[in-house]
């Protein structure tokens, strides 16, 4: 039996800005952020939310099935900590406007960070199961850091030039031709911790020093788990890429520097050099969007799968990471089929496509959030407010935020 990913898309918004450029303009220390390894981050737009973001990155792969691949969708799961409504999940949003059957379980998922892969891990899992042969799951992982004057940007530091917005689609099933997972071979690893959190809606809070230490601790202590039940599991010999969770490369650069030495023994050349070998190509998307939680992992899977060489089948390690905090080390392999569907929904091209803000229009941005709060009863969005970033969706048939009617979100395409 087998199961994993059969189609994957990415969406990351219309809008991005040069983090170098916003670290100048926040006086951060420059050896500092160099070490965060970004480059890039979106900006969420008025129009765009949690739900626009899983909408757009689901609908090319939608629109790709048959009338009756569509109707074996037999399951929606969305994965986030940015929920719009305490009650009512994101998934009835999306079911709605990608037209799916009625005759299909809609649930949403919060975990931190670890979201994304608790839904697919509950996805692959239904599929092995065998409960409903020869139906599919649509797993939409989808978070949004929304900026505002109100919270103050000095709190943020450097949390601000790291936090994106987008959302990582995947289509779970029983022919997994982007990534077979490997079946039983998880090590998961968890406690209580207060190292980030949101202890309201539009607010995150937290201990920088104490999450780094918790996402290291989990790193090594899942493989370890996993070493246990995959028989002669070794870090170095048995993946030929690893994939981290990756709130910022550099975070991910300093847990595989500890992980080498620690399993390896590794000195500091064989360490860097492996590094750019196994790593780097997961990294590429990460660093030009910023970290969008709970989609964040597999945002990086993309990445790996779409910069690495498979002229051959090659195995891939993950490592997901949720704050507070719950984690997982598993395994799957990619093939050069699936490279090459991968690239049909052109992530790169995607990225490309961004309007780049100056550092004004950020501000203006950041300034407009202060309007958009959880709990709305009534809001109207002015697509008029920032034309630029706006030409990018207009006309490309891409899904908007568009009004907030007695708590109800509305949205148009566009």
């Amino acid at each position: 039996m087998r199961a994993g990913i059969e189609k994957m898309n990415v969406y990351c918004g219309s809008a991005a800005i040069n983090v170098k450029e916003l670290a100048v303009r926040r006086n951060l220390d420059n050896e500092r952020f160099e070490n965060l390894l970004m480059r890039e981050k979106t900006v969420p737009m008025p129009y765009e939310d949690p739900v626009t973001n899983a909408v757009n990155a689901a609908k090319p792969i939608i629109d790709r099935l048959s009338k009756e691949e569509k109707e074996s969708i037999d399951m929606v799961i969305t994965c986030t900590e940015s929920g719009l409504d305490f009650g009512k999940s994101l998934s009835t949003y999306v079911h709605h406007y990608l037209e799916l059957g009625r005759n299909c379980r809609l649930f949403e998922m919060k975990n931190a960070c670890y979201s994304g892969t608790a839904g697919f891990q509950m996805a692959v899992n239904f599929i092995f199961s065998q409960a409903a042969p020869g139906k599919k799951v649509l797993l939409i992982a989808t978070d949004i850091t929304r900026a505002s004057v109100v919270e103050g940007l000095s709190e943020l530091g450097y949390a601000e030039p790291s936090s994106g917005s987008g959302a990582v689609a995947m289509l779970i099933s029983d022919n997994p031709l982007i990534f077979e997972v490997d079946k039983g071979a998880n090590g998961y690893y968890g406690y209580e911790v207060m190292d980030s959190c949101r202890p309201i809606p539009d607010h995150e809070a937290g201990n920088a020093d104490l999450s780094l230490l918790s996402y290291l601790d989990c790193c090594e202590k899942t493989f370890l788990e996993y070493q246990k039940r995959v028989e002669n599991a070794d870090y170095k010999d048995s993946f030929d890429y690893l994939v981290f969770h990756t709130p910022f490369g550099g975070m991910v650069k300093g847990a595989h520097r500890t992980n080498m030495r620690k399993f390896k023994r590794a000195k500091p050349n064989e360490i860097e050099a492996d590094f750019q070998q196994r790593v780097e190509p997961s990294l590429h998307y990460c660093q030009r969007v910023g970290n969008i939680m709970g989609a964040t992992a597999h945002l990086a899977l993309a990445s790996a799968i779409d910069n690495g060489d498979f002229s051959v089948p090659k195995r891939l390690g993950i490592f997901s990471y949720g704050s507070g905090c719950s984690s997982e080390f598993y395994s799957g392999v990619v093939t050069p089929k699936s490279q090459e569907i991968l690239r049909e929904y052109g992530l790169r091209e995607h990225l490309n496509d961004r309007y780049v803000m100056t550092m004004d229009e950020y501000e203006e941005v950041i300034y407009s959030n202060k309007d958009i709060r959880f709990g709305l009863r009534e809001l109207e969005i002015d697509f008029n407010r920032f034309p630029k970033p706006f030409s990018h969706v207009k006309g490309k048939n891409k899904l908007v935020f568009s009004a907030i009617k007695d708590f109800h979100r509305k949205y148009e395409w566009v």
